[in-house]
């Protein structure tokens, strides 16, 4: 009897395609988060290069309500600086209308920070949504596939038990579910890992910018106030 792919796939048995019925949901929902957070995260750079721009030029001009529009439209859904711009602005505008002593600019300054905080974290959070799937098949996916492996060999022995000879035709079954569900376990989670990682450190990136966006935003929260 030759070994061939096909010949292996033939004597699989119900365990087996069971681990890799398991394992093919596990790589759909893996290419569908990268492909979702690939979109969103180009979304949201482009996005916020065109709303960086535009921001800072309403804030030059003191144009607060400006900036708030600017921060609010359709063309900035994804963009993570506009969230937390937005969040900022209009705690700042919203303090501001209360009073206009000098605690009161403390105190606007003070709750814009926490709104940007609050932003930032949500922002985050979001950023991340489905990134904690990618890392639990990148990690789970090789042991789903040695589970199959072991009933492969359980199963070969098993026909070697059985038939009293350890011909490749006894074994063949066994031999099947032992590396075919290691290798497609392999296969699913090597490419889960690599884009966990990979949008793992586009998150860091984000996260990096809004820190420093916020700052800036609460400099010119403070020039204004003084």
């Amino acid at each position: 009897m030759g070994i061939d792919l096909r010949s292996m796939v033939e004597h699989m048995g119900w365990v087996a395609w069971a681990v890799v019925a398991v394992l093919t949901i596990m790589s759909i929902y893996s290419i569908g988060v990268m492909i979702e957070r690939w979109w969103t995260y180009r979304q949201a750079i482009a996005q916020s290069k065109n709303y960086a721009g535009d921001v800072l030029r309403f804030l030059k001009a003191g144009k607060i309500k400006e900036a708030i529009d600017a921060s609010r439209g359709p063309n900035v859904k994804h963009s993570h600086l506009a969230k937390v711009f937005v969040a900022g602005l209009q705690e700042w505008q919203y303090q501001l209308e209360l009073g206009e002593t000098e605690r009161d600019r403390d105190a606007a300054l003070d709750a814009a920070k926490r709104a940007i905080q609050r932003a930032t974290a949500v922002n985050l959070a979001d950023l991340k949504r489905g990134l904690s799937g990618l890392a639990t098949i990148g990690s789970t996916a090789p042991f789903v596939g040695l589970f199959g492996t072991t009933f492969g060999i359980i199963n070969a022995f098993s026909g070697m038990a059985l038939t009293g000879s350890g011909g490749l035709a006894t074994i063949m079954g066994g031999i099947s579910e032992a590396l075919i569900t290691t290798a497609y376990g392999l296969f699913v989670a090597v490419p889960a890992v690599w884009a966990y990682n990979y949008l793992g450190g586009k998150v860091e990136g984000f996260n990096v910018e809004m820190d420093n966006s916020s700052s800036e935003l609460l400099e010119y929260f403070i020039r204004k106030g003084a």
